[in-house]
């Protein structure tokens, strides 16, 4: 009975991978067929991209071109192997093991089941390999281990890493030889020559060079805020002399009333605050401020000499 399941067992694995593989086979077949006719008409599109001009277009939609291009190119690698492996079907069923000349196509097989959505039928053959070599084959070909025995075309053809400059560029050339069209490729290689380094430089650029107005009018600005404190100082000075006699005294009410008529600037003294806000209604207007700020100062200085020549005036007569 055990030798009976055996050959059961063996006959089922067998019967499934190759119903398995030959549904991949058919399948390929039909998805290159209409890949290939969806990337001419994608080169078609680059070549009116690369007549009219549009350049920034043609470098990105270039991508998709070399996408599908590798797609393509994976596909063919993967028919290769599942016919390979079709036709030694009856050697895996006997051997426990993988078979040495075997390991690269399934490896490649089980590698590309996780990466090529368009062929379900592979996710059943991992399964099979599965069962028949262990979770530790399965997981070394999925994880590309060193031993794994992975195809390295099918590895670079089926990687999420974007294309590099030299072989977008390498395709934009081709595309125009093969449509006999005019373009000139110097703007679009020294874009592709551009480092990241480059375009940090260029974005820090820009920033300091809009900085740059704000950094040389900080002088005027610290000047400005420096005039108020000199202004203060001075209406304090004055008002000192004002304090020894209080308005409520009519001396002291006289002698207000005699400065402020003498000194008509005297009536109009603002606030350095004040003075800044009317005359410069734009707050980032910083030398505007600064010369609001000077005048304020001169008028208050002004107002506070004819204060204090008043009071001496006052003093000396009595």
């Amino acid at each position: 009975m055990s030798s009976l399941n055996s050959l059961f067992n063996r006959s089922t694995f067998g019967t499934k991978c190759k119903t398995c593989l030959n549904l991949v086979i058919s399948r390929i077949k039909l998805l290159r067929n209409r890949r290939e006719l969806q990337l001419i008409n994608m080169r078609k599109e680059m070549v009116q991209y690369l007549q009219t001009g549009q350049e920034s277009i043609a470098r990105i939609r270039v991508e998709h071109i070399i996408r599908e291009q590798n797609i393509l190119a994976a596909y063919e690698i993967v028919e290769l192997f599942c016919e390979f492996v079709l036709a030694r079907v009856p050697i895996v069923e006997v051997q426990k093991e993988c078979p040495i000349e075997l390991r690269e196509a399934i490896s490649s097989i089980i590698f590309s089941s996780g990466r090529c959505s368009d062929l379900p039928e592979l996710m059943h053959l991992r399964n099979l390999f599965t069962t028949k070599y262990g979770k530790e084959f399965v997981a070394g070909a999925m994880e590309l281990r060193p031993d794994s025995g992975v195809n390295r075309t099918i590895i670079e053809k089926l990687s999420v890493k974007a294309p590099s400059g030299e072989s977008k560029l390498k395709v934009l050339k081709a595309i125009a030889r093969e449509y006999n069209v005019e373009w000139d490729s110097s703007n679009t290689e020294a874009e592709f020559n551009k480092k990241y380094e480059d375009l940090l430089d260029g974005s820090t650029s820009s920033v300091h060079q809009v900085q740059a107005p704000v950094i040389e009018s900080s002088p005027v600005a610290s000047a400005s805020r420096d005039k108020p404190s000199a202004l203060i100082s001075s209406v304090e000075d004055a008002g000192k002399h004002q304090v020894r006699e209080s308005p409520s005294s009519p001396a002291g009410g006289a002698r207000t009333y005699a400065a402020t008529k003498t000194n008509p600037a005297a009536q109009e003294h603002y606030s350095p605050t004040e003075e800044i806000s009317r005359s410069s209604p734009s707050s980032s207007d910083a030398l505007e401020k600064a010369r609001a700020a000077i005048a304020a100062a001169t008028r208050a200085s002004a107002a506070a000499r004819a204060a204090a020549e008043l009071a001496k005036v006052k003093i000396t007569s009595q």
